[in-house]
């Protein structure tokens, strides 16, 4: 197992970064993963939303107009994961085998932290659909408190992890 601190671009032979979902004309394309072995793949993905104290309270105390904040973005990030392909033009659908979305809560800092980890078997990552569980997520958080915050701040999102594939595990580290 190989972890990289930092992402490196692919370079063809002329050493230019090579975009896979450009063919050689520069055309759009959806990768061909056809001849990939199927290998177990883990994303994991977070980013944060920051509020005012008064709205962290009422999300924190479960006791926001719209009901339960917390476990609707997580039955919403999960959602998401299942129409990445539908949303992003060029992703692969994907049969998933499991996701799991956390959210923290930092009652200093005014912020809920969401995390998501998302698993599949086959041939292609899931990094776009962890970042697709934290974005729907976080959205989902800021639409039901709006009527009460509107200078929310969604950030810091981003993919912390991926293990399995041809290129191997790697971490953005700390």
């Amino acid at each position: 197992m190989t972890t990289n601190s930092t992402a490196q671009p692919a370079n063809d032979t002329d050493g230019e970064v090579k975009m896979n979902h450009f063919d050689a004309a520069g055309l759009a394309h959806m990768v061909d993963v056809g001849a990939k072995a199927d290998t177990r793949r883990i994303a994991v993905a977070s980013g944060t939303i920051r509020m005012q104290p008064a709205t962290f309270a009422l999300i924190a105390a479960g006791t926001a107009k719209k009901g339960d904040v917390i476990g609707i973005a997580r039955i919403a990030a999960i959602m998401a994961t299942k129409r990445t392909s539908e949303l992003v033009p060029l992703c692969h659908p994907l049969a998933l085998t499991r996701v799991a979305v956390d959210f923290a809560l930092d009652e200093n800092a005014a912020t809920v932290r969401c995390t998501a980890q998302v698993e599949t078997v086959g041939k292609t990552g899931v990094e776009i659909e962890a970042l697709m569980a934290v974005q729907v997520g976080l959205l989902t958080i800021y639409d039901m408190c709006k009527a009460v915050d509107r200078a929310m701040l969604i950030g810091e999102v981003r993919v912390l992890e991926k293990h399995g594939g041809k290129s191997g595990d790697w971490s953005a580290g700390a």
